[in-house]
């Protein structure tokens, strides 16, 4: 009697490499995050490429203007991983009520409280919360593809800082927002995917996060240069931001693995850059004191409690923060810059690659794949995977997110290489 073996799930795959295990094949991840999207506009182009029906793409990452991975292209893409996103955005409104906008004469479908006014010189104002009496806290300038922060640091007092003002936009969880996050997982279950959920609260100092678009009125350091200095000056401050903010995301993250238990596969943790193209934004020191002991807390209690996977993003050149990083007990690293300085793959795999999960480092998205030829996306594909594979540890994804202009022709180059490895 022979017996077949069934064909190994998406999810399945994923544990496979997260837990150091050959898997069947490559892993892939596009969508699944907000540092593993693509850009609404190449979302589009290609699901007219494959087909597939012809609607406006939703923006469900406005600040990036990342396009919503739907199951069919998923299914085309070949993608492994499905993303529990919370149900705000970046600007602090829902995704919901979808209505139609337009991107540069491209059709999109953005949340109903997705409100913007046009300056006189032609850029696009959005508000938070979609307050359009508020002061604007994203600009886009004109003919550009998504948003940069509008400092508004209106009431900064070097003399009487309160922590409790950097932290106005982390507090616990309604139990609203709890069932919210169970209903989404548990919509997501069964699908096959491997689940990646971002609950948000626990990202310490993310500077993406620091001048709070989502408030009406921000108070404290919110100041992206003031920020930075103050890691150095008044670092008393800032522990006292990191301590209490990583209290509440306990508390929230206790009360969400009682709802859900060990139904999601990896918890994206912080975004915080570490690394710039050629150094870093502070040393490793600064790291082990400001940053170690409040992420060994969360990871702590999530590998005592829970099996999800943990999530650091950290841009540029970053290895040197590796070994604290995983110290630390962060399982997963992305985006893997193999441009920065520090970074070369063949080194990162042999010094770290049976203690963390690469998760990107694909292909490069400053140079090969936007303005590489589909050849040089090949031979590069195919060159990281041969050294980031073997042995498991390792998911599929570009270096950060595919940006507006990627020609199609190199998404498509980039995906045979991926089919042809498998």
């Amino acid at each position: 009697m022979t017996t077949t073996q069934a064909p190994t799930t998406s999810r399945q795959r994923l544990l496979d490499a997260l837990n150091h295990r050959q898997p069947d094949r490559i892993p892939v991840d596009f969508g699944g995050s907000p540092v593993t999207g693509i850009h609404v506009s190449c979302v589009a182009q290609l699901r007219d490429y494959f087909g597939l029906d012809h609607h406006p793409v939703k923006v469900i990452e406005p600040f990036q203007m990342l396009g919503e991975v739907e199951d069919d292209l998923r299914h085309a893409l070949g993608v492994d991983v499905k993303a529990i996103p919370g149900r705000k955005t970046m600007f602090g409104f829902e995704n919901a009520n979808w209505k139609p906008w337009s991107l540069n004469g491209l059709p999109v479908l953005v949340g109903g409280e997705f409100n913007t006014t046009e300056a006189e010189n032609g850029d696009i104002l959005i508000y938070p919360e979609g307050d359009i009496t508020a002061l604007p806290s994203g600009r886009m300038p004109k003919g550009f593809h998504f948003f940069d922060a509008i400092i508004r640091q209106n009431h900064f007092d070097p003399e009487h800082l309160d922590p409790a003002d950097n932290l106005e936009e982390f507090g616990p969880l309604k139990e609203t927002d709890i069932d919210n996050i169970a209903a989404d997982v548990q919509a997501a279950q069964g699908t096959g995917y491997g689940l990646f959920a971002n609950f948000g609260g626990s990202a310490l100092g993310d500077i993406a996060l620091v001048p709070a678009v989502n408030l009406k009125d921000p108070r404290g350091i919110r100041d992206v240069t003031e920020w930075y200095v103050s890691t150095r000056s008044r670092r008393d401050y800032i522990h006292k931001i990191y301590a209490r903010q990583t209290e509440i995301a306990l508390g929230n993250l206790q009360r969400i693995y009682a709802r859900i238990g060990n139904s999601i596969d990896i918890l994206f943790l912080c975004g915080t850059d570490f690394g710039t193209q050629s150094s870093s934004f502070c040393s490793v020191s600064t790291f082990r004191d400001l940053w170690l002991p409040y992420y060994k807390q969360l990871c702590d209690w999530i590998h005592s409690n829970t099996t999800w996977k943990i999530f650091k993003h950290s841009c540029g050149s970053s290895e040197r923060f590796f070994d604290s990083m995983i110290e630390a007990g962060i399982d997963i690293v992305n985006p893997v810059q193999c441009s920065a300085a520090g970074m070369e793959p063949e080194g990162l795999k042999a010094k770290y690659g049976d203690r963390v999960t690469f998760w990107g480092g694909g292909v490069d998205t400053q140079q090969i794949l936007p303005f590489g030829t589909p050849d040089q996306v090949r031979e590069q594909v195919i060159e990281r995977c041969r050294i980031f594979a073997p042995g498991g540890g390792f998911v599929f994804n570009t270096i950060h997110n595919i940006q507006a202009g990627t020609p199609v022709a190199n998404i498509l180059a980039m995906l045979d290489a991926l089919r042809s490895l498998s």
